[in-house]
């Protein structure tokens, strides 16, 4: 017995978790978030700077891609189950590229509503389908983990790169070299794309039934959502709602009540700081089948993050909540995914990492909007009050429901 227990450490030791497809698609993924996320705090002062919009149109217009991003989330989910991954990805990444050019050329408010609401399909399809891949490529036994680390890309991305637009933007008051280099920067993800080598396996275990077969209503929504993790789903969208908010105002906050012109990029620095170290320290939890505890731990650890961010309103208040959020965040996100992929079969893996992201993208456009509309309606602070109940009923919904449903239905596979 001790033998074979040898002999099985012995493989997930030989298994290379940072192959070459595999970075390649960490890199990718990373290279299309940081071009996203480059401008996502910069939309709200480039609207009021060049528009004149107040908060409530800044949330309406921002909330526009979710709209076109829930609408292809569920599709792209079925085009990476049923063809060839790699040319999905290629193809919605090219078009995410295409679609960012738009933010140039907007002369008008409507024209830029535009652009942003048709830039959310592209990015929509690109993150199922890299997600996809990712998966695909990682050795069955170090697949939790390496969820986890891959969550570091975008995470990494998602927290860096508005510190950097702020900076730059504070030196060189320039939104048009901001869209440039986010451009830039999505073009060599696409580059990046061409190189990566889809393993055969997951093309083998792609399900191909044409869209003309017949099928009950149940199985018809089932090509497009994994049924069983609405449950997980519904947590999702609520702590999202409280990361919509927290990433879109956070910077406008900063600038307006606090009085402190970089603070935003402080504040994303140290949410990826904590976002990097929770990745690290929860990997471990991964790899030794923990994962209700790392998301069990991660979303308490978050909850707190968000109360300090809204109830306490000075500068050491709003850098300690960043880090802390980040901590809870990076615990619990790739844990989140790694539960959804238990839920599906391979040939469903498009699948469920399109409902992840559909719950992720509506709860981010619920809380662009609603914080929008309360900030301009009442105040910041009843947005971020918003915010925090958001994130409690996502706690709530998951250890009263979510957590029992995910381990019957894991149980029962």
């Amino acid at each position: 017995m001790e033998s074979e227990v040898w002999r099985v450490k012995s493989r997930e030791r030989k298994a290379t978790l940072w192959n070459s497809n595999y970075t390649k698609t960490w890199i990718a993924t990373f290279m299309l978030y940081f071009s996203f996320m480059l401008l996502m705090p910069l939309f709200p002062l480039y609207l009021r700077d060049t528009f004149g919009a107040n908060k409530e149109t800044i949330g309406i217009v921002l909330s526009g891609y979710t709209i076109a991003a829930l609408f292809i989330r569920p599709i792209s989910g079925y085009l990476v189950d049923t063809f060839p991954r790699k040319a999905i990805l290629l193809i919605f990444y090219f078009l995410f590229v295409a679609l960012s050019a738009g933010y140039l050329v907007a002369t008008s408010i409507t024209m830029f509503a535009i652009f942003r609401t048709l830039h959310g399909i592209p990015f929509g399809a690109t993150t199922v389908a890299g997600t996809t891949m990712a998966v695909d490529v990682l050795h069955p036994t170090r697949r939790a983990e390496g969820i986890g680390y891959y969550g570091l890309s975008n995470n990494i991305a998602t927290a860096i790169s508005p510190t950097i637009a702020i900076w730059l933007l504070h030196f060189t008051d320039s939104y048009t070299l901001l869209f440039w280099i986010s451009i830039i920067i999505s073009l060599i993800g696409v580059i990046i794309c061409s190189t990566i080598h889809n393993p055969t396996y997951s093309q083998q275990s792609t399900s191909k039934q044409p869209l003309n077969h017949k099928l009950s209503t149940l199985n018809f929504i089932k090509r497009f959502f994994l049924l069983r993790g609405w449950p997980l789903g519904l947590s999702m969208v609520c702590f999202s709602m409280s990361y919509g908010v927290i990433s879109t105002y956070v910077a406008i906050y900063a600038s307006e009540e606090l009085d402190i012109k970089e603070g935003a990029g402080i504040f994303f620095f140290l949410l990826a700081g904590g976002l990097a170290l929770s990745r690290l320290t929860g990997a471990r939890g991964l790899r030794r089948g923990r994962i209700v505890h790392n998301a069990s731990e991660g979303m308490l650890v978050s909850l707190f993050g968000y109360f300090l961010f809204a109830a306490v309103h000075y500068p050491i208040a709003l850098y300690a909540s960043a880090l802390i959020i980040g901590l809870g965040n990076g615990h619990m996100y790739p844990a989140f995914q790694n539960m959804f992929i238990n839920l599906a079969t391979p040939r469903q893996r498009g699948t469920a990492n399109s409902t992840l992201l559909t719950s992720w993208d509506t709860g981010m456009g619920l809380g662009v909007l609603f914080g929008g509309i309360l900030a301009e309606a009442v105040n910041y602070h009843a947005s971020f009050w918003m915010m925090w109940i958001s994130n409690l009923t996502g706690v709530l919904l998951f250890f009263l429901f979510a957590r029992q449903q995910y381990l019957r239905y894991t149980l029962s596979k």
